[in-house]
């Protein structure tokens, strides 16, 4: 029997490869795990009970646009956020996560087999490559390098294409894209008829000023940019597998149509909890403190060794410049120090590893430690 080529092709994620790697290694003795992005602090309790609150005597099955409830408190958000006004009915979609969303955009956008291209920079979320690729539509990887941000100038030299994904604050990076370098993006893409997918899954999570968002220059229509959240990394929800888009309302209406079809739908018990989530700015405030105290304590041990860390002022990652990643990763291993060396994420990332700021703070003071020891016996 014969099956998708493309499934062959791809094979595993690259981070679910190292995940399991981990987990392995993890029956031998304790590990500090660095290496894939889900927190271990836990969900805020008004968002567990919530949940509990919301789960049905009987289920049935959600909307494909996900409940008001949801999209108000989405819209909500931005506002509060971003100083923008989206309209939960026209702009607002609720999403099985962004993972989800951004696999299946390009079905929703691109004509399969069209040839129409996407433009998606690396390193980056595979997810970009392997949605496009599964819609049959063209990826085009952009190589970034240097501050890793995506300009127009970038764009312009890539024209004509159907899509743009980027992603700011950027993972694997920790980069992000100042105000007046996304607003000029913006205007480029809408000017060329190209959909700007912005994946914004960590804006509540930096130091310094509060990265942007894409719809803050798109206009009142938001014409031609849609905008991916997730509650998981602001809210602590990765199990929850809830997410949302937010822009254009012709790119909205197509991506619904398509989760008609696929089902990819939260309950609506889970949409309820994330209600709640979005609702609340204190605990995400909460939350990118002490990842900002994880991150200086792990910028410290690489600095002092003389590793260039690049990036890494927002979301939830170090992105330290390394030399042979390969060979750093392994070294660090051999502590019993896990991280993701930066060629999992694409071309690009060869030379750097990142770190995900997923271990206790106390265990990221033990890693310190560690890794200081490692790398001076280097």
């Amino acid at each position: 029997m014969e099956i998708n080529p493309l499934i062959a092709g791809t094979g595993a994620s690259p981070i679910a490869a190292l995940h399991e790697r981990a987990r392995e290694m993890a029956e031998s003795g304790p590990l500090l795990d660095f290496s894939v992005g889900d927190p271990l602090e836990p969900t805020p309790s008004r968002v567990v009970e919530a949940l509990h609150a919301a789960v049905p005597t009987v289920s049935q099955y959600p909307l494909a646009q996900g409940i008001l409830e949801a999209r108000e408190a989405v819209a909500g958000y931005v506002e509060r956020r971003f100083g923008i006004r989206a309209n939960p009915d026209r702009h607002v979609l609720i999403t099985g996560g962004s993972k989800e969303a951004i696999f299946h955009a390009p079905a929703a956008l691109c004509e399969a087999g069209g040839g129409q291209k996407v433009i998606c920079p690396s390193p980056g979320y595979t997810p970009y490559v392997r949605g496009t690729l599964h819609a049959g539509a063209e990826p085009a990887v952009e190589v970034l390098s240097g501050d890793f941000a995506f300009r127009s100038t970038d764009l312009e030299r890539l024209l004509p294409a159907q899509m743009l994904w980027i992603n700011y604050p950027h993972n694997p990076t920790g980069a992000v894209l100042s105000r007046a370098d996304l607003e000029e993006l913006v205007g480029t893409a809408q000017a060329n008829d190209v959909w700007l997918c912005s994946d914004e899954c960590y804006p509540d999570l930096f130091e310094g000023d509060p990265p942007p968002s894409a719809l803050e220059f798109a206009g009142p229509d938001f014409t031609g940019v849609l905008a991916f959240f997730s509650a998981s990394k602001r809210s602590g929800m990765t199990g929850y597998r809830v997410g949302a888009v937010v822009g254009d309302a012709e790119g909205i209406e197509a991506m619904r149509l398509l989760k008609q079809s696929a089902g990819t739908v939260p309950p609506e018990f889970v949409q309820r909890a994330a209600a709640e989530a979005w609702s609340d700015d204190a605990h995400p405030a909460e939350r990118s403190a002490l990842f900002s105290r994880k991150r200086a304590i792990l910028r410290r041990a690489f600095e002092d060794n003389g590793y260039e860390v690049v990036g890494s002022t927002a979301g939830l990652y170090i992105w330290v410049k390394v030399g042979n990643d390969l060979a750093i990763t392994e070294q660090l291993l051999g502590s019993r120090i896990v991280v993701a060396p930066g060629r999992t994420f694409g071309p690009g990332g060869e030379g750097f590893i990142r770190l995900a700021l997923v271990p206790t703070l106390q265990e990221c003071e033990l890693a310190e430690q560690e890794i200081r020891e490692c790398l001076t016996n280097n």
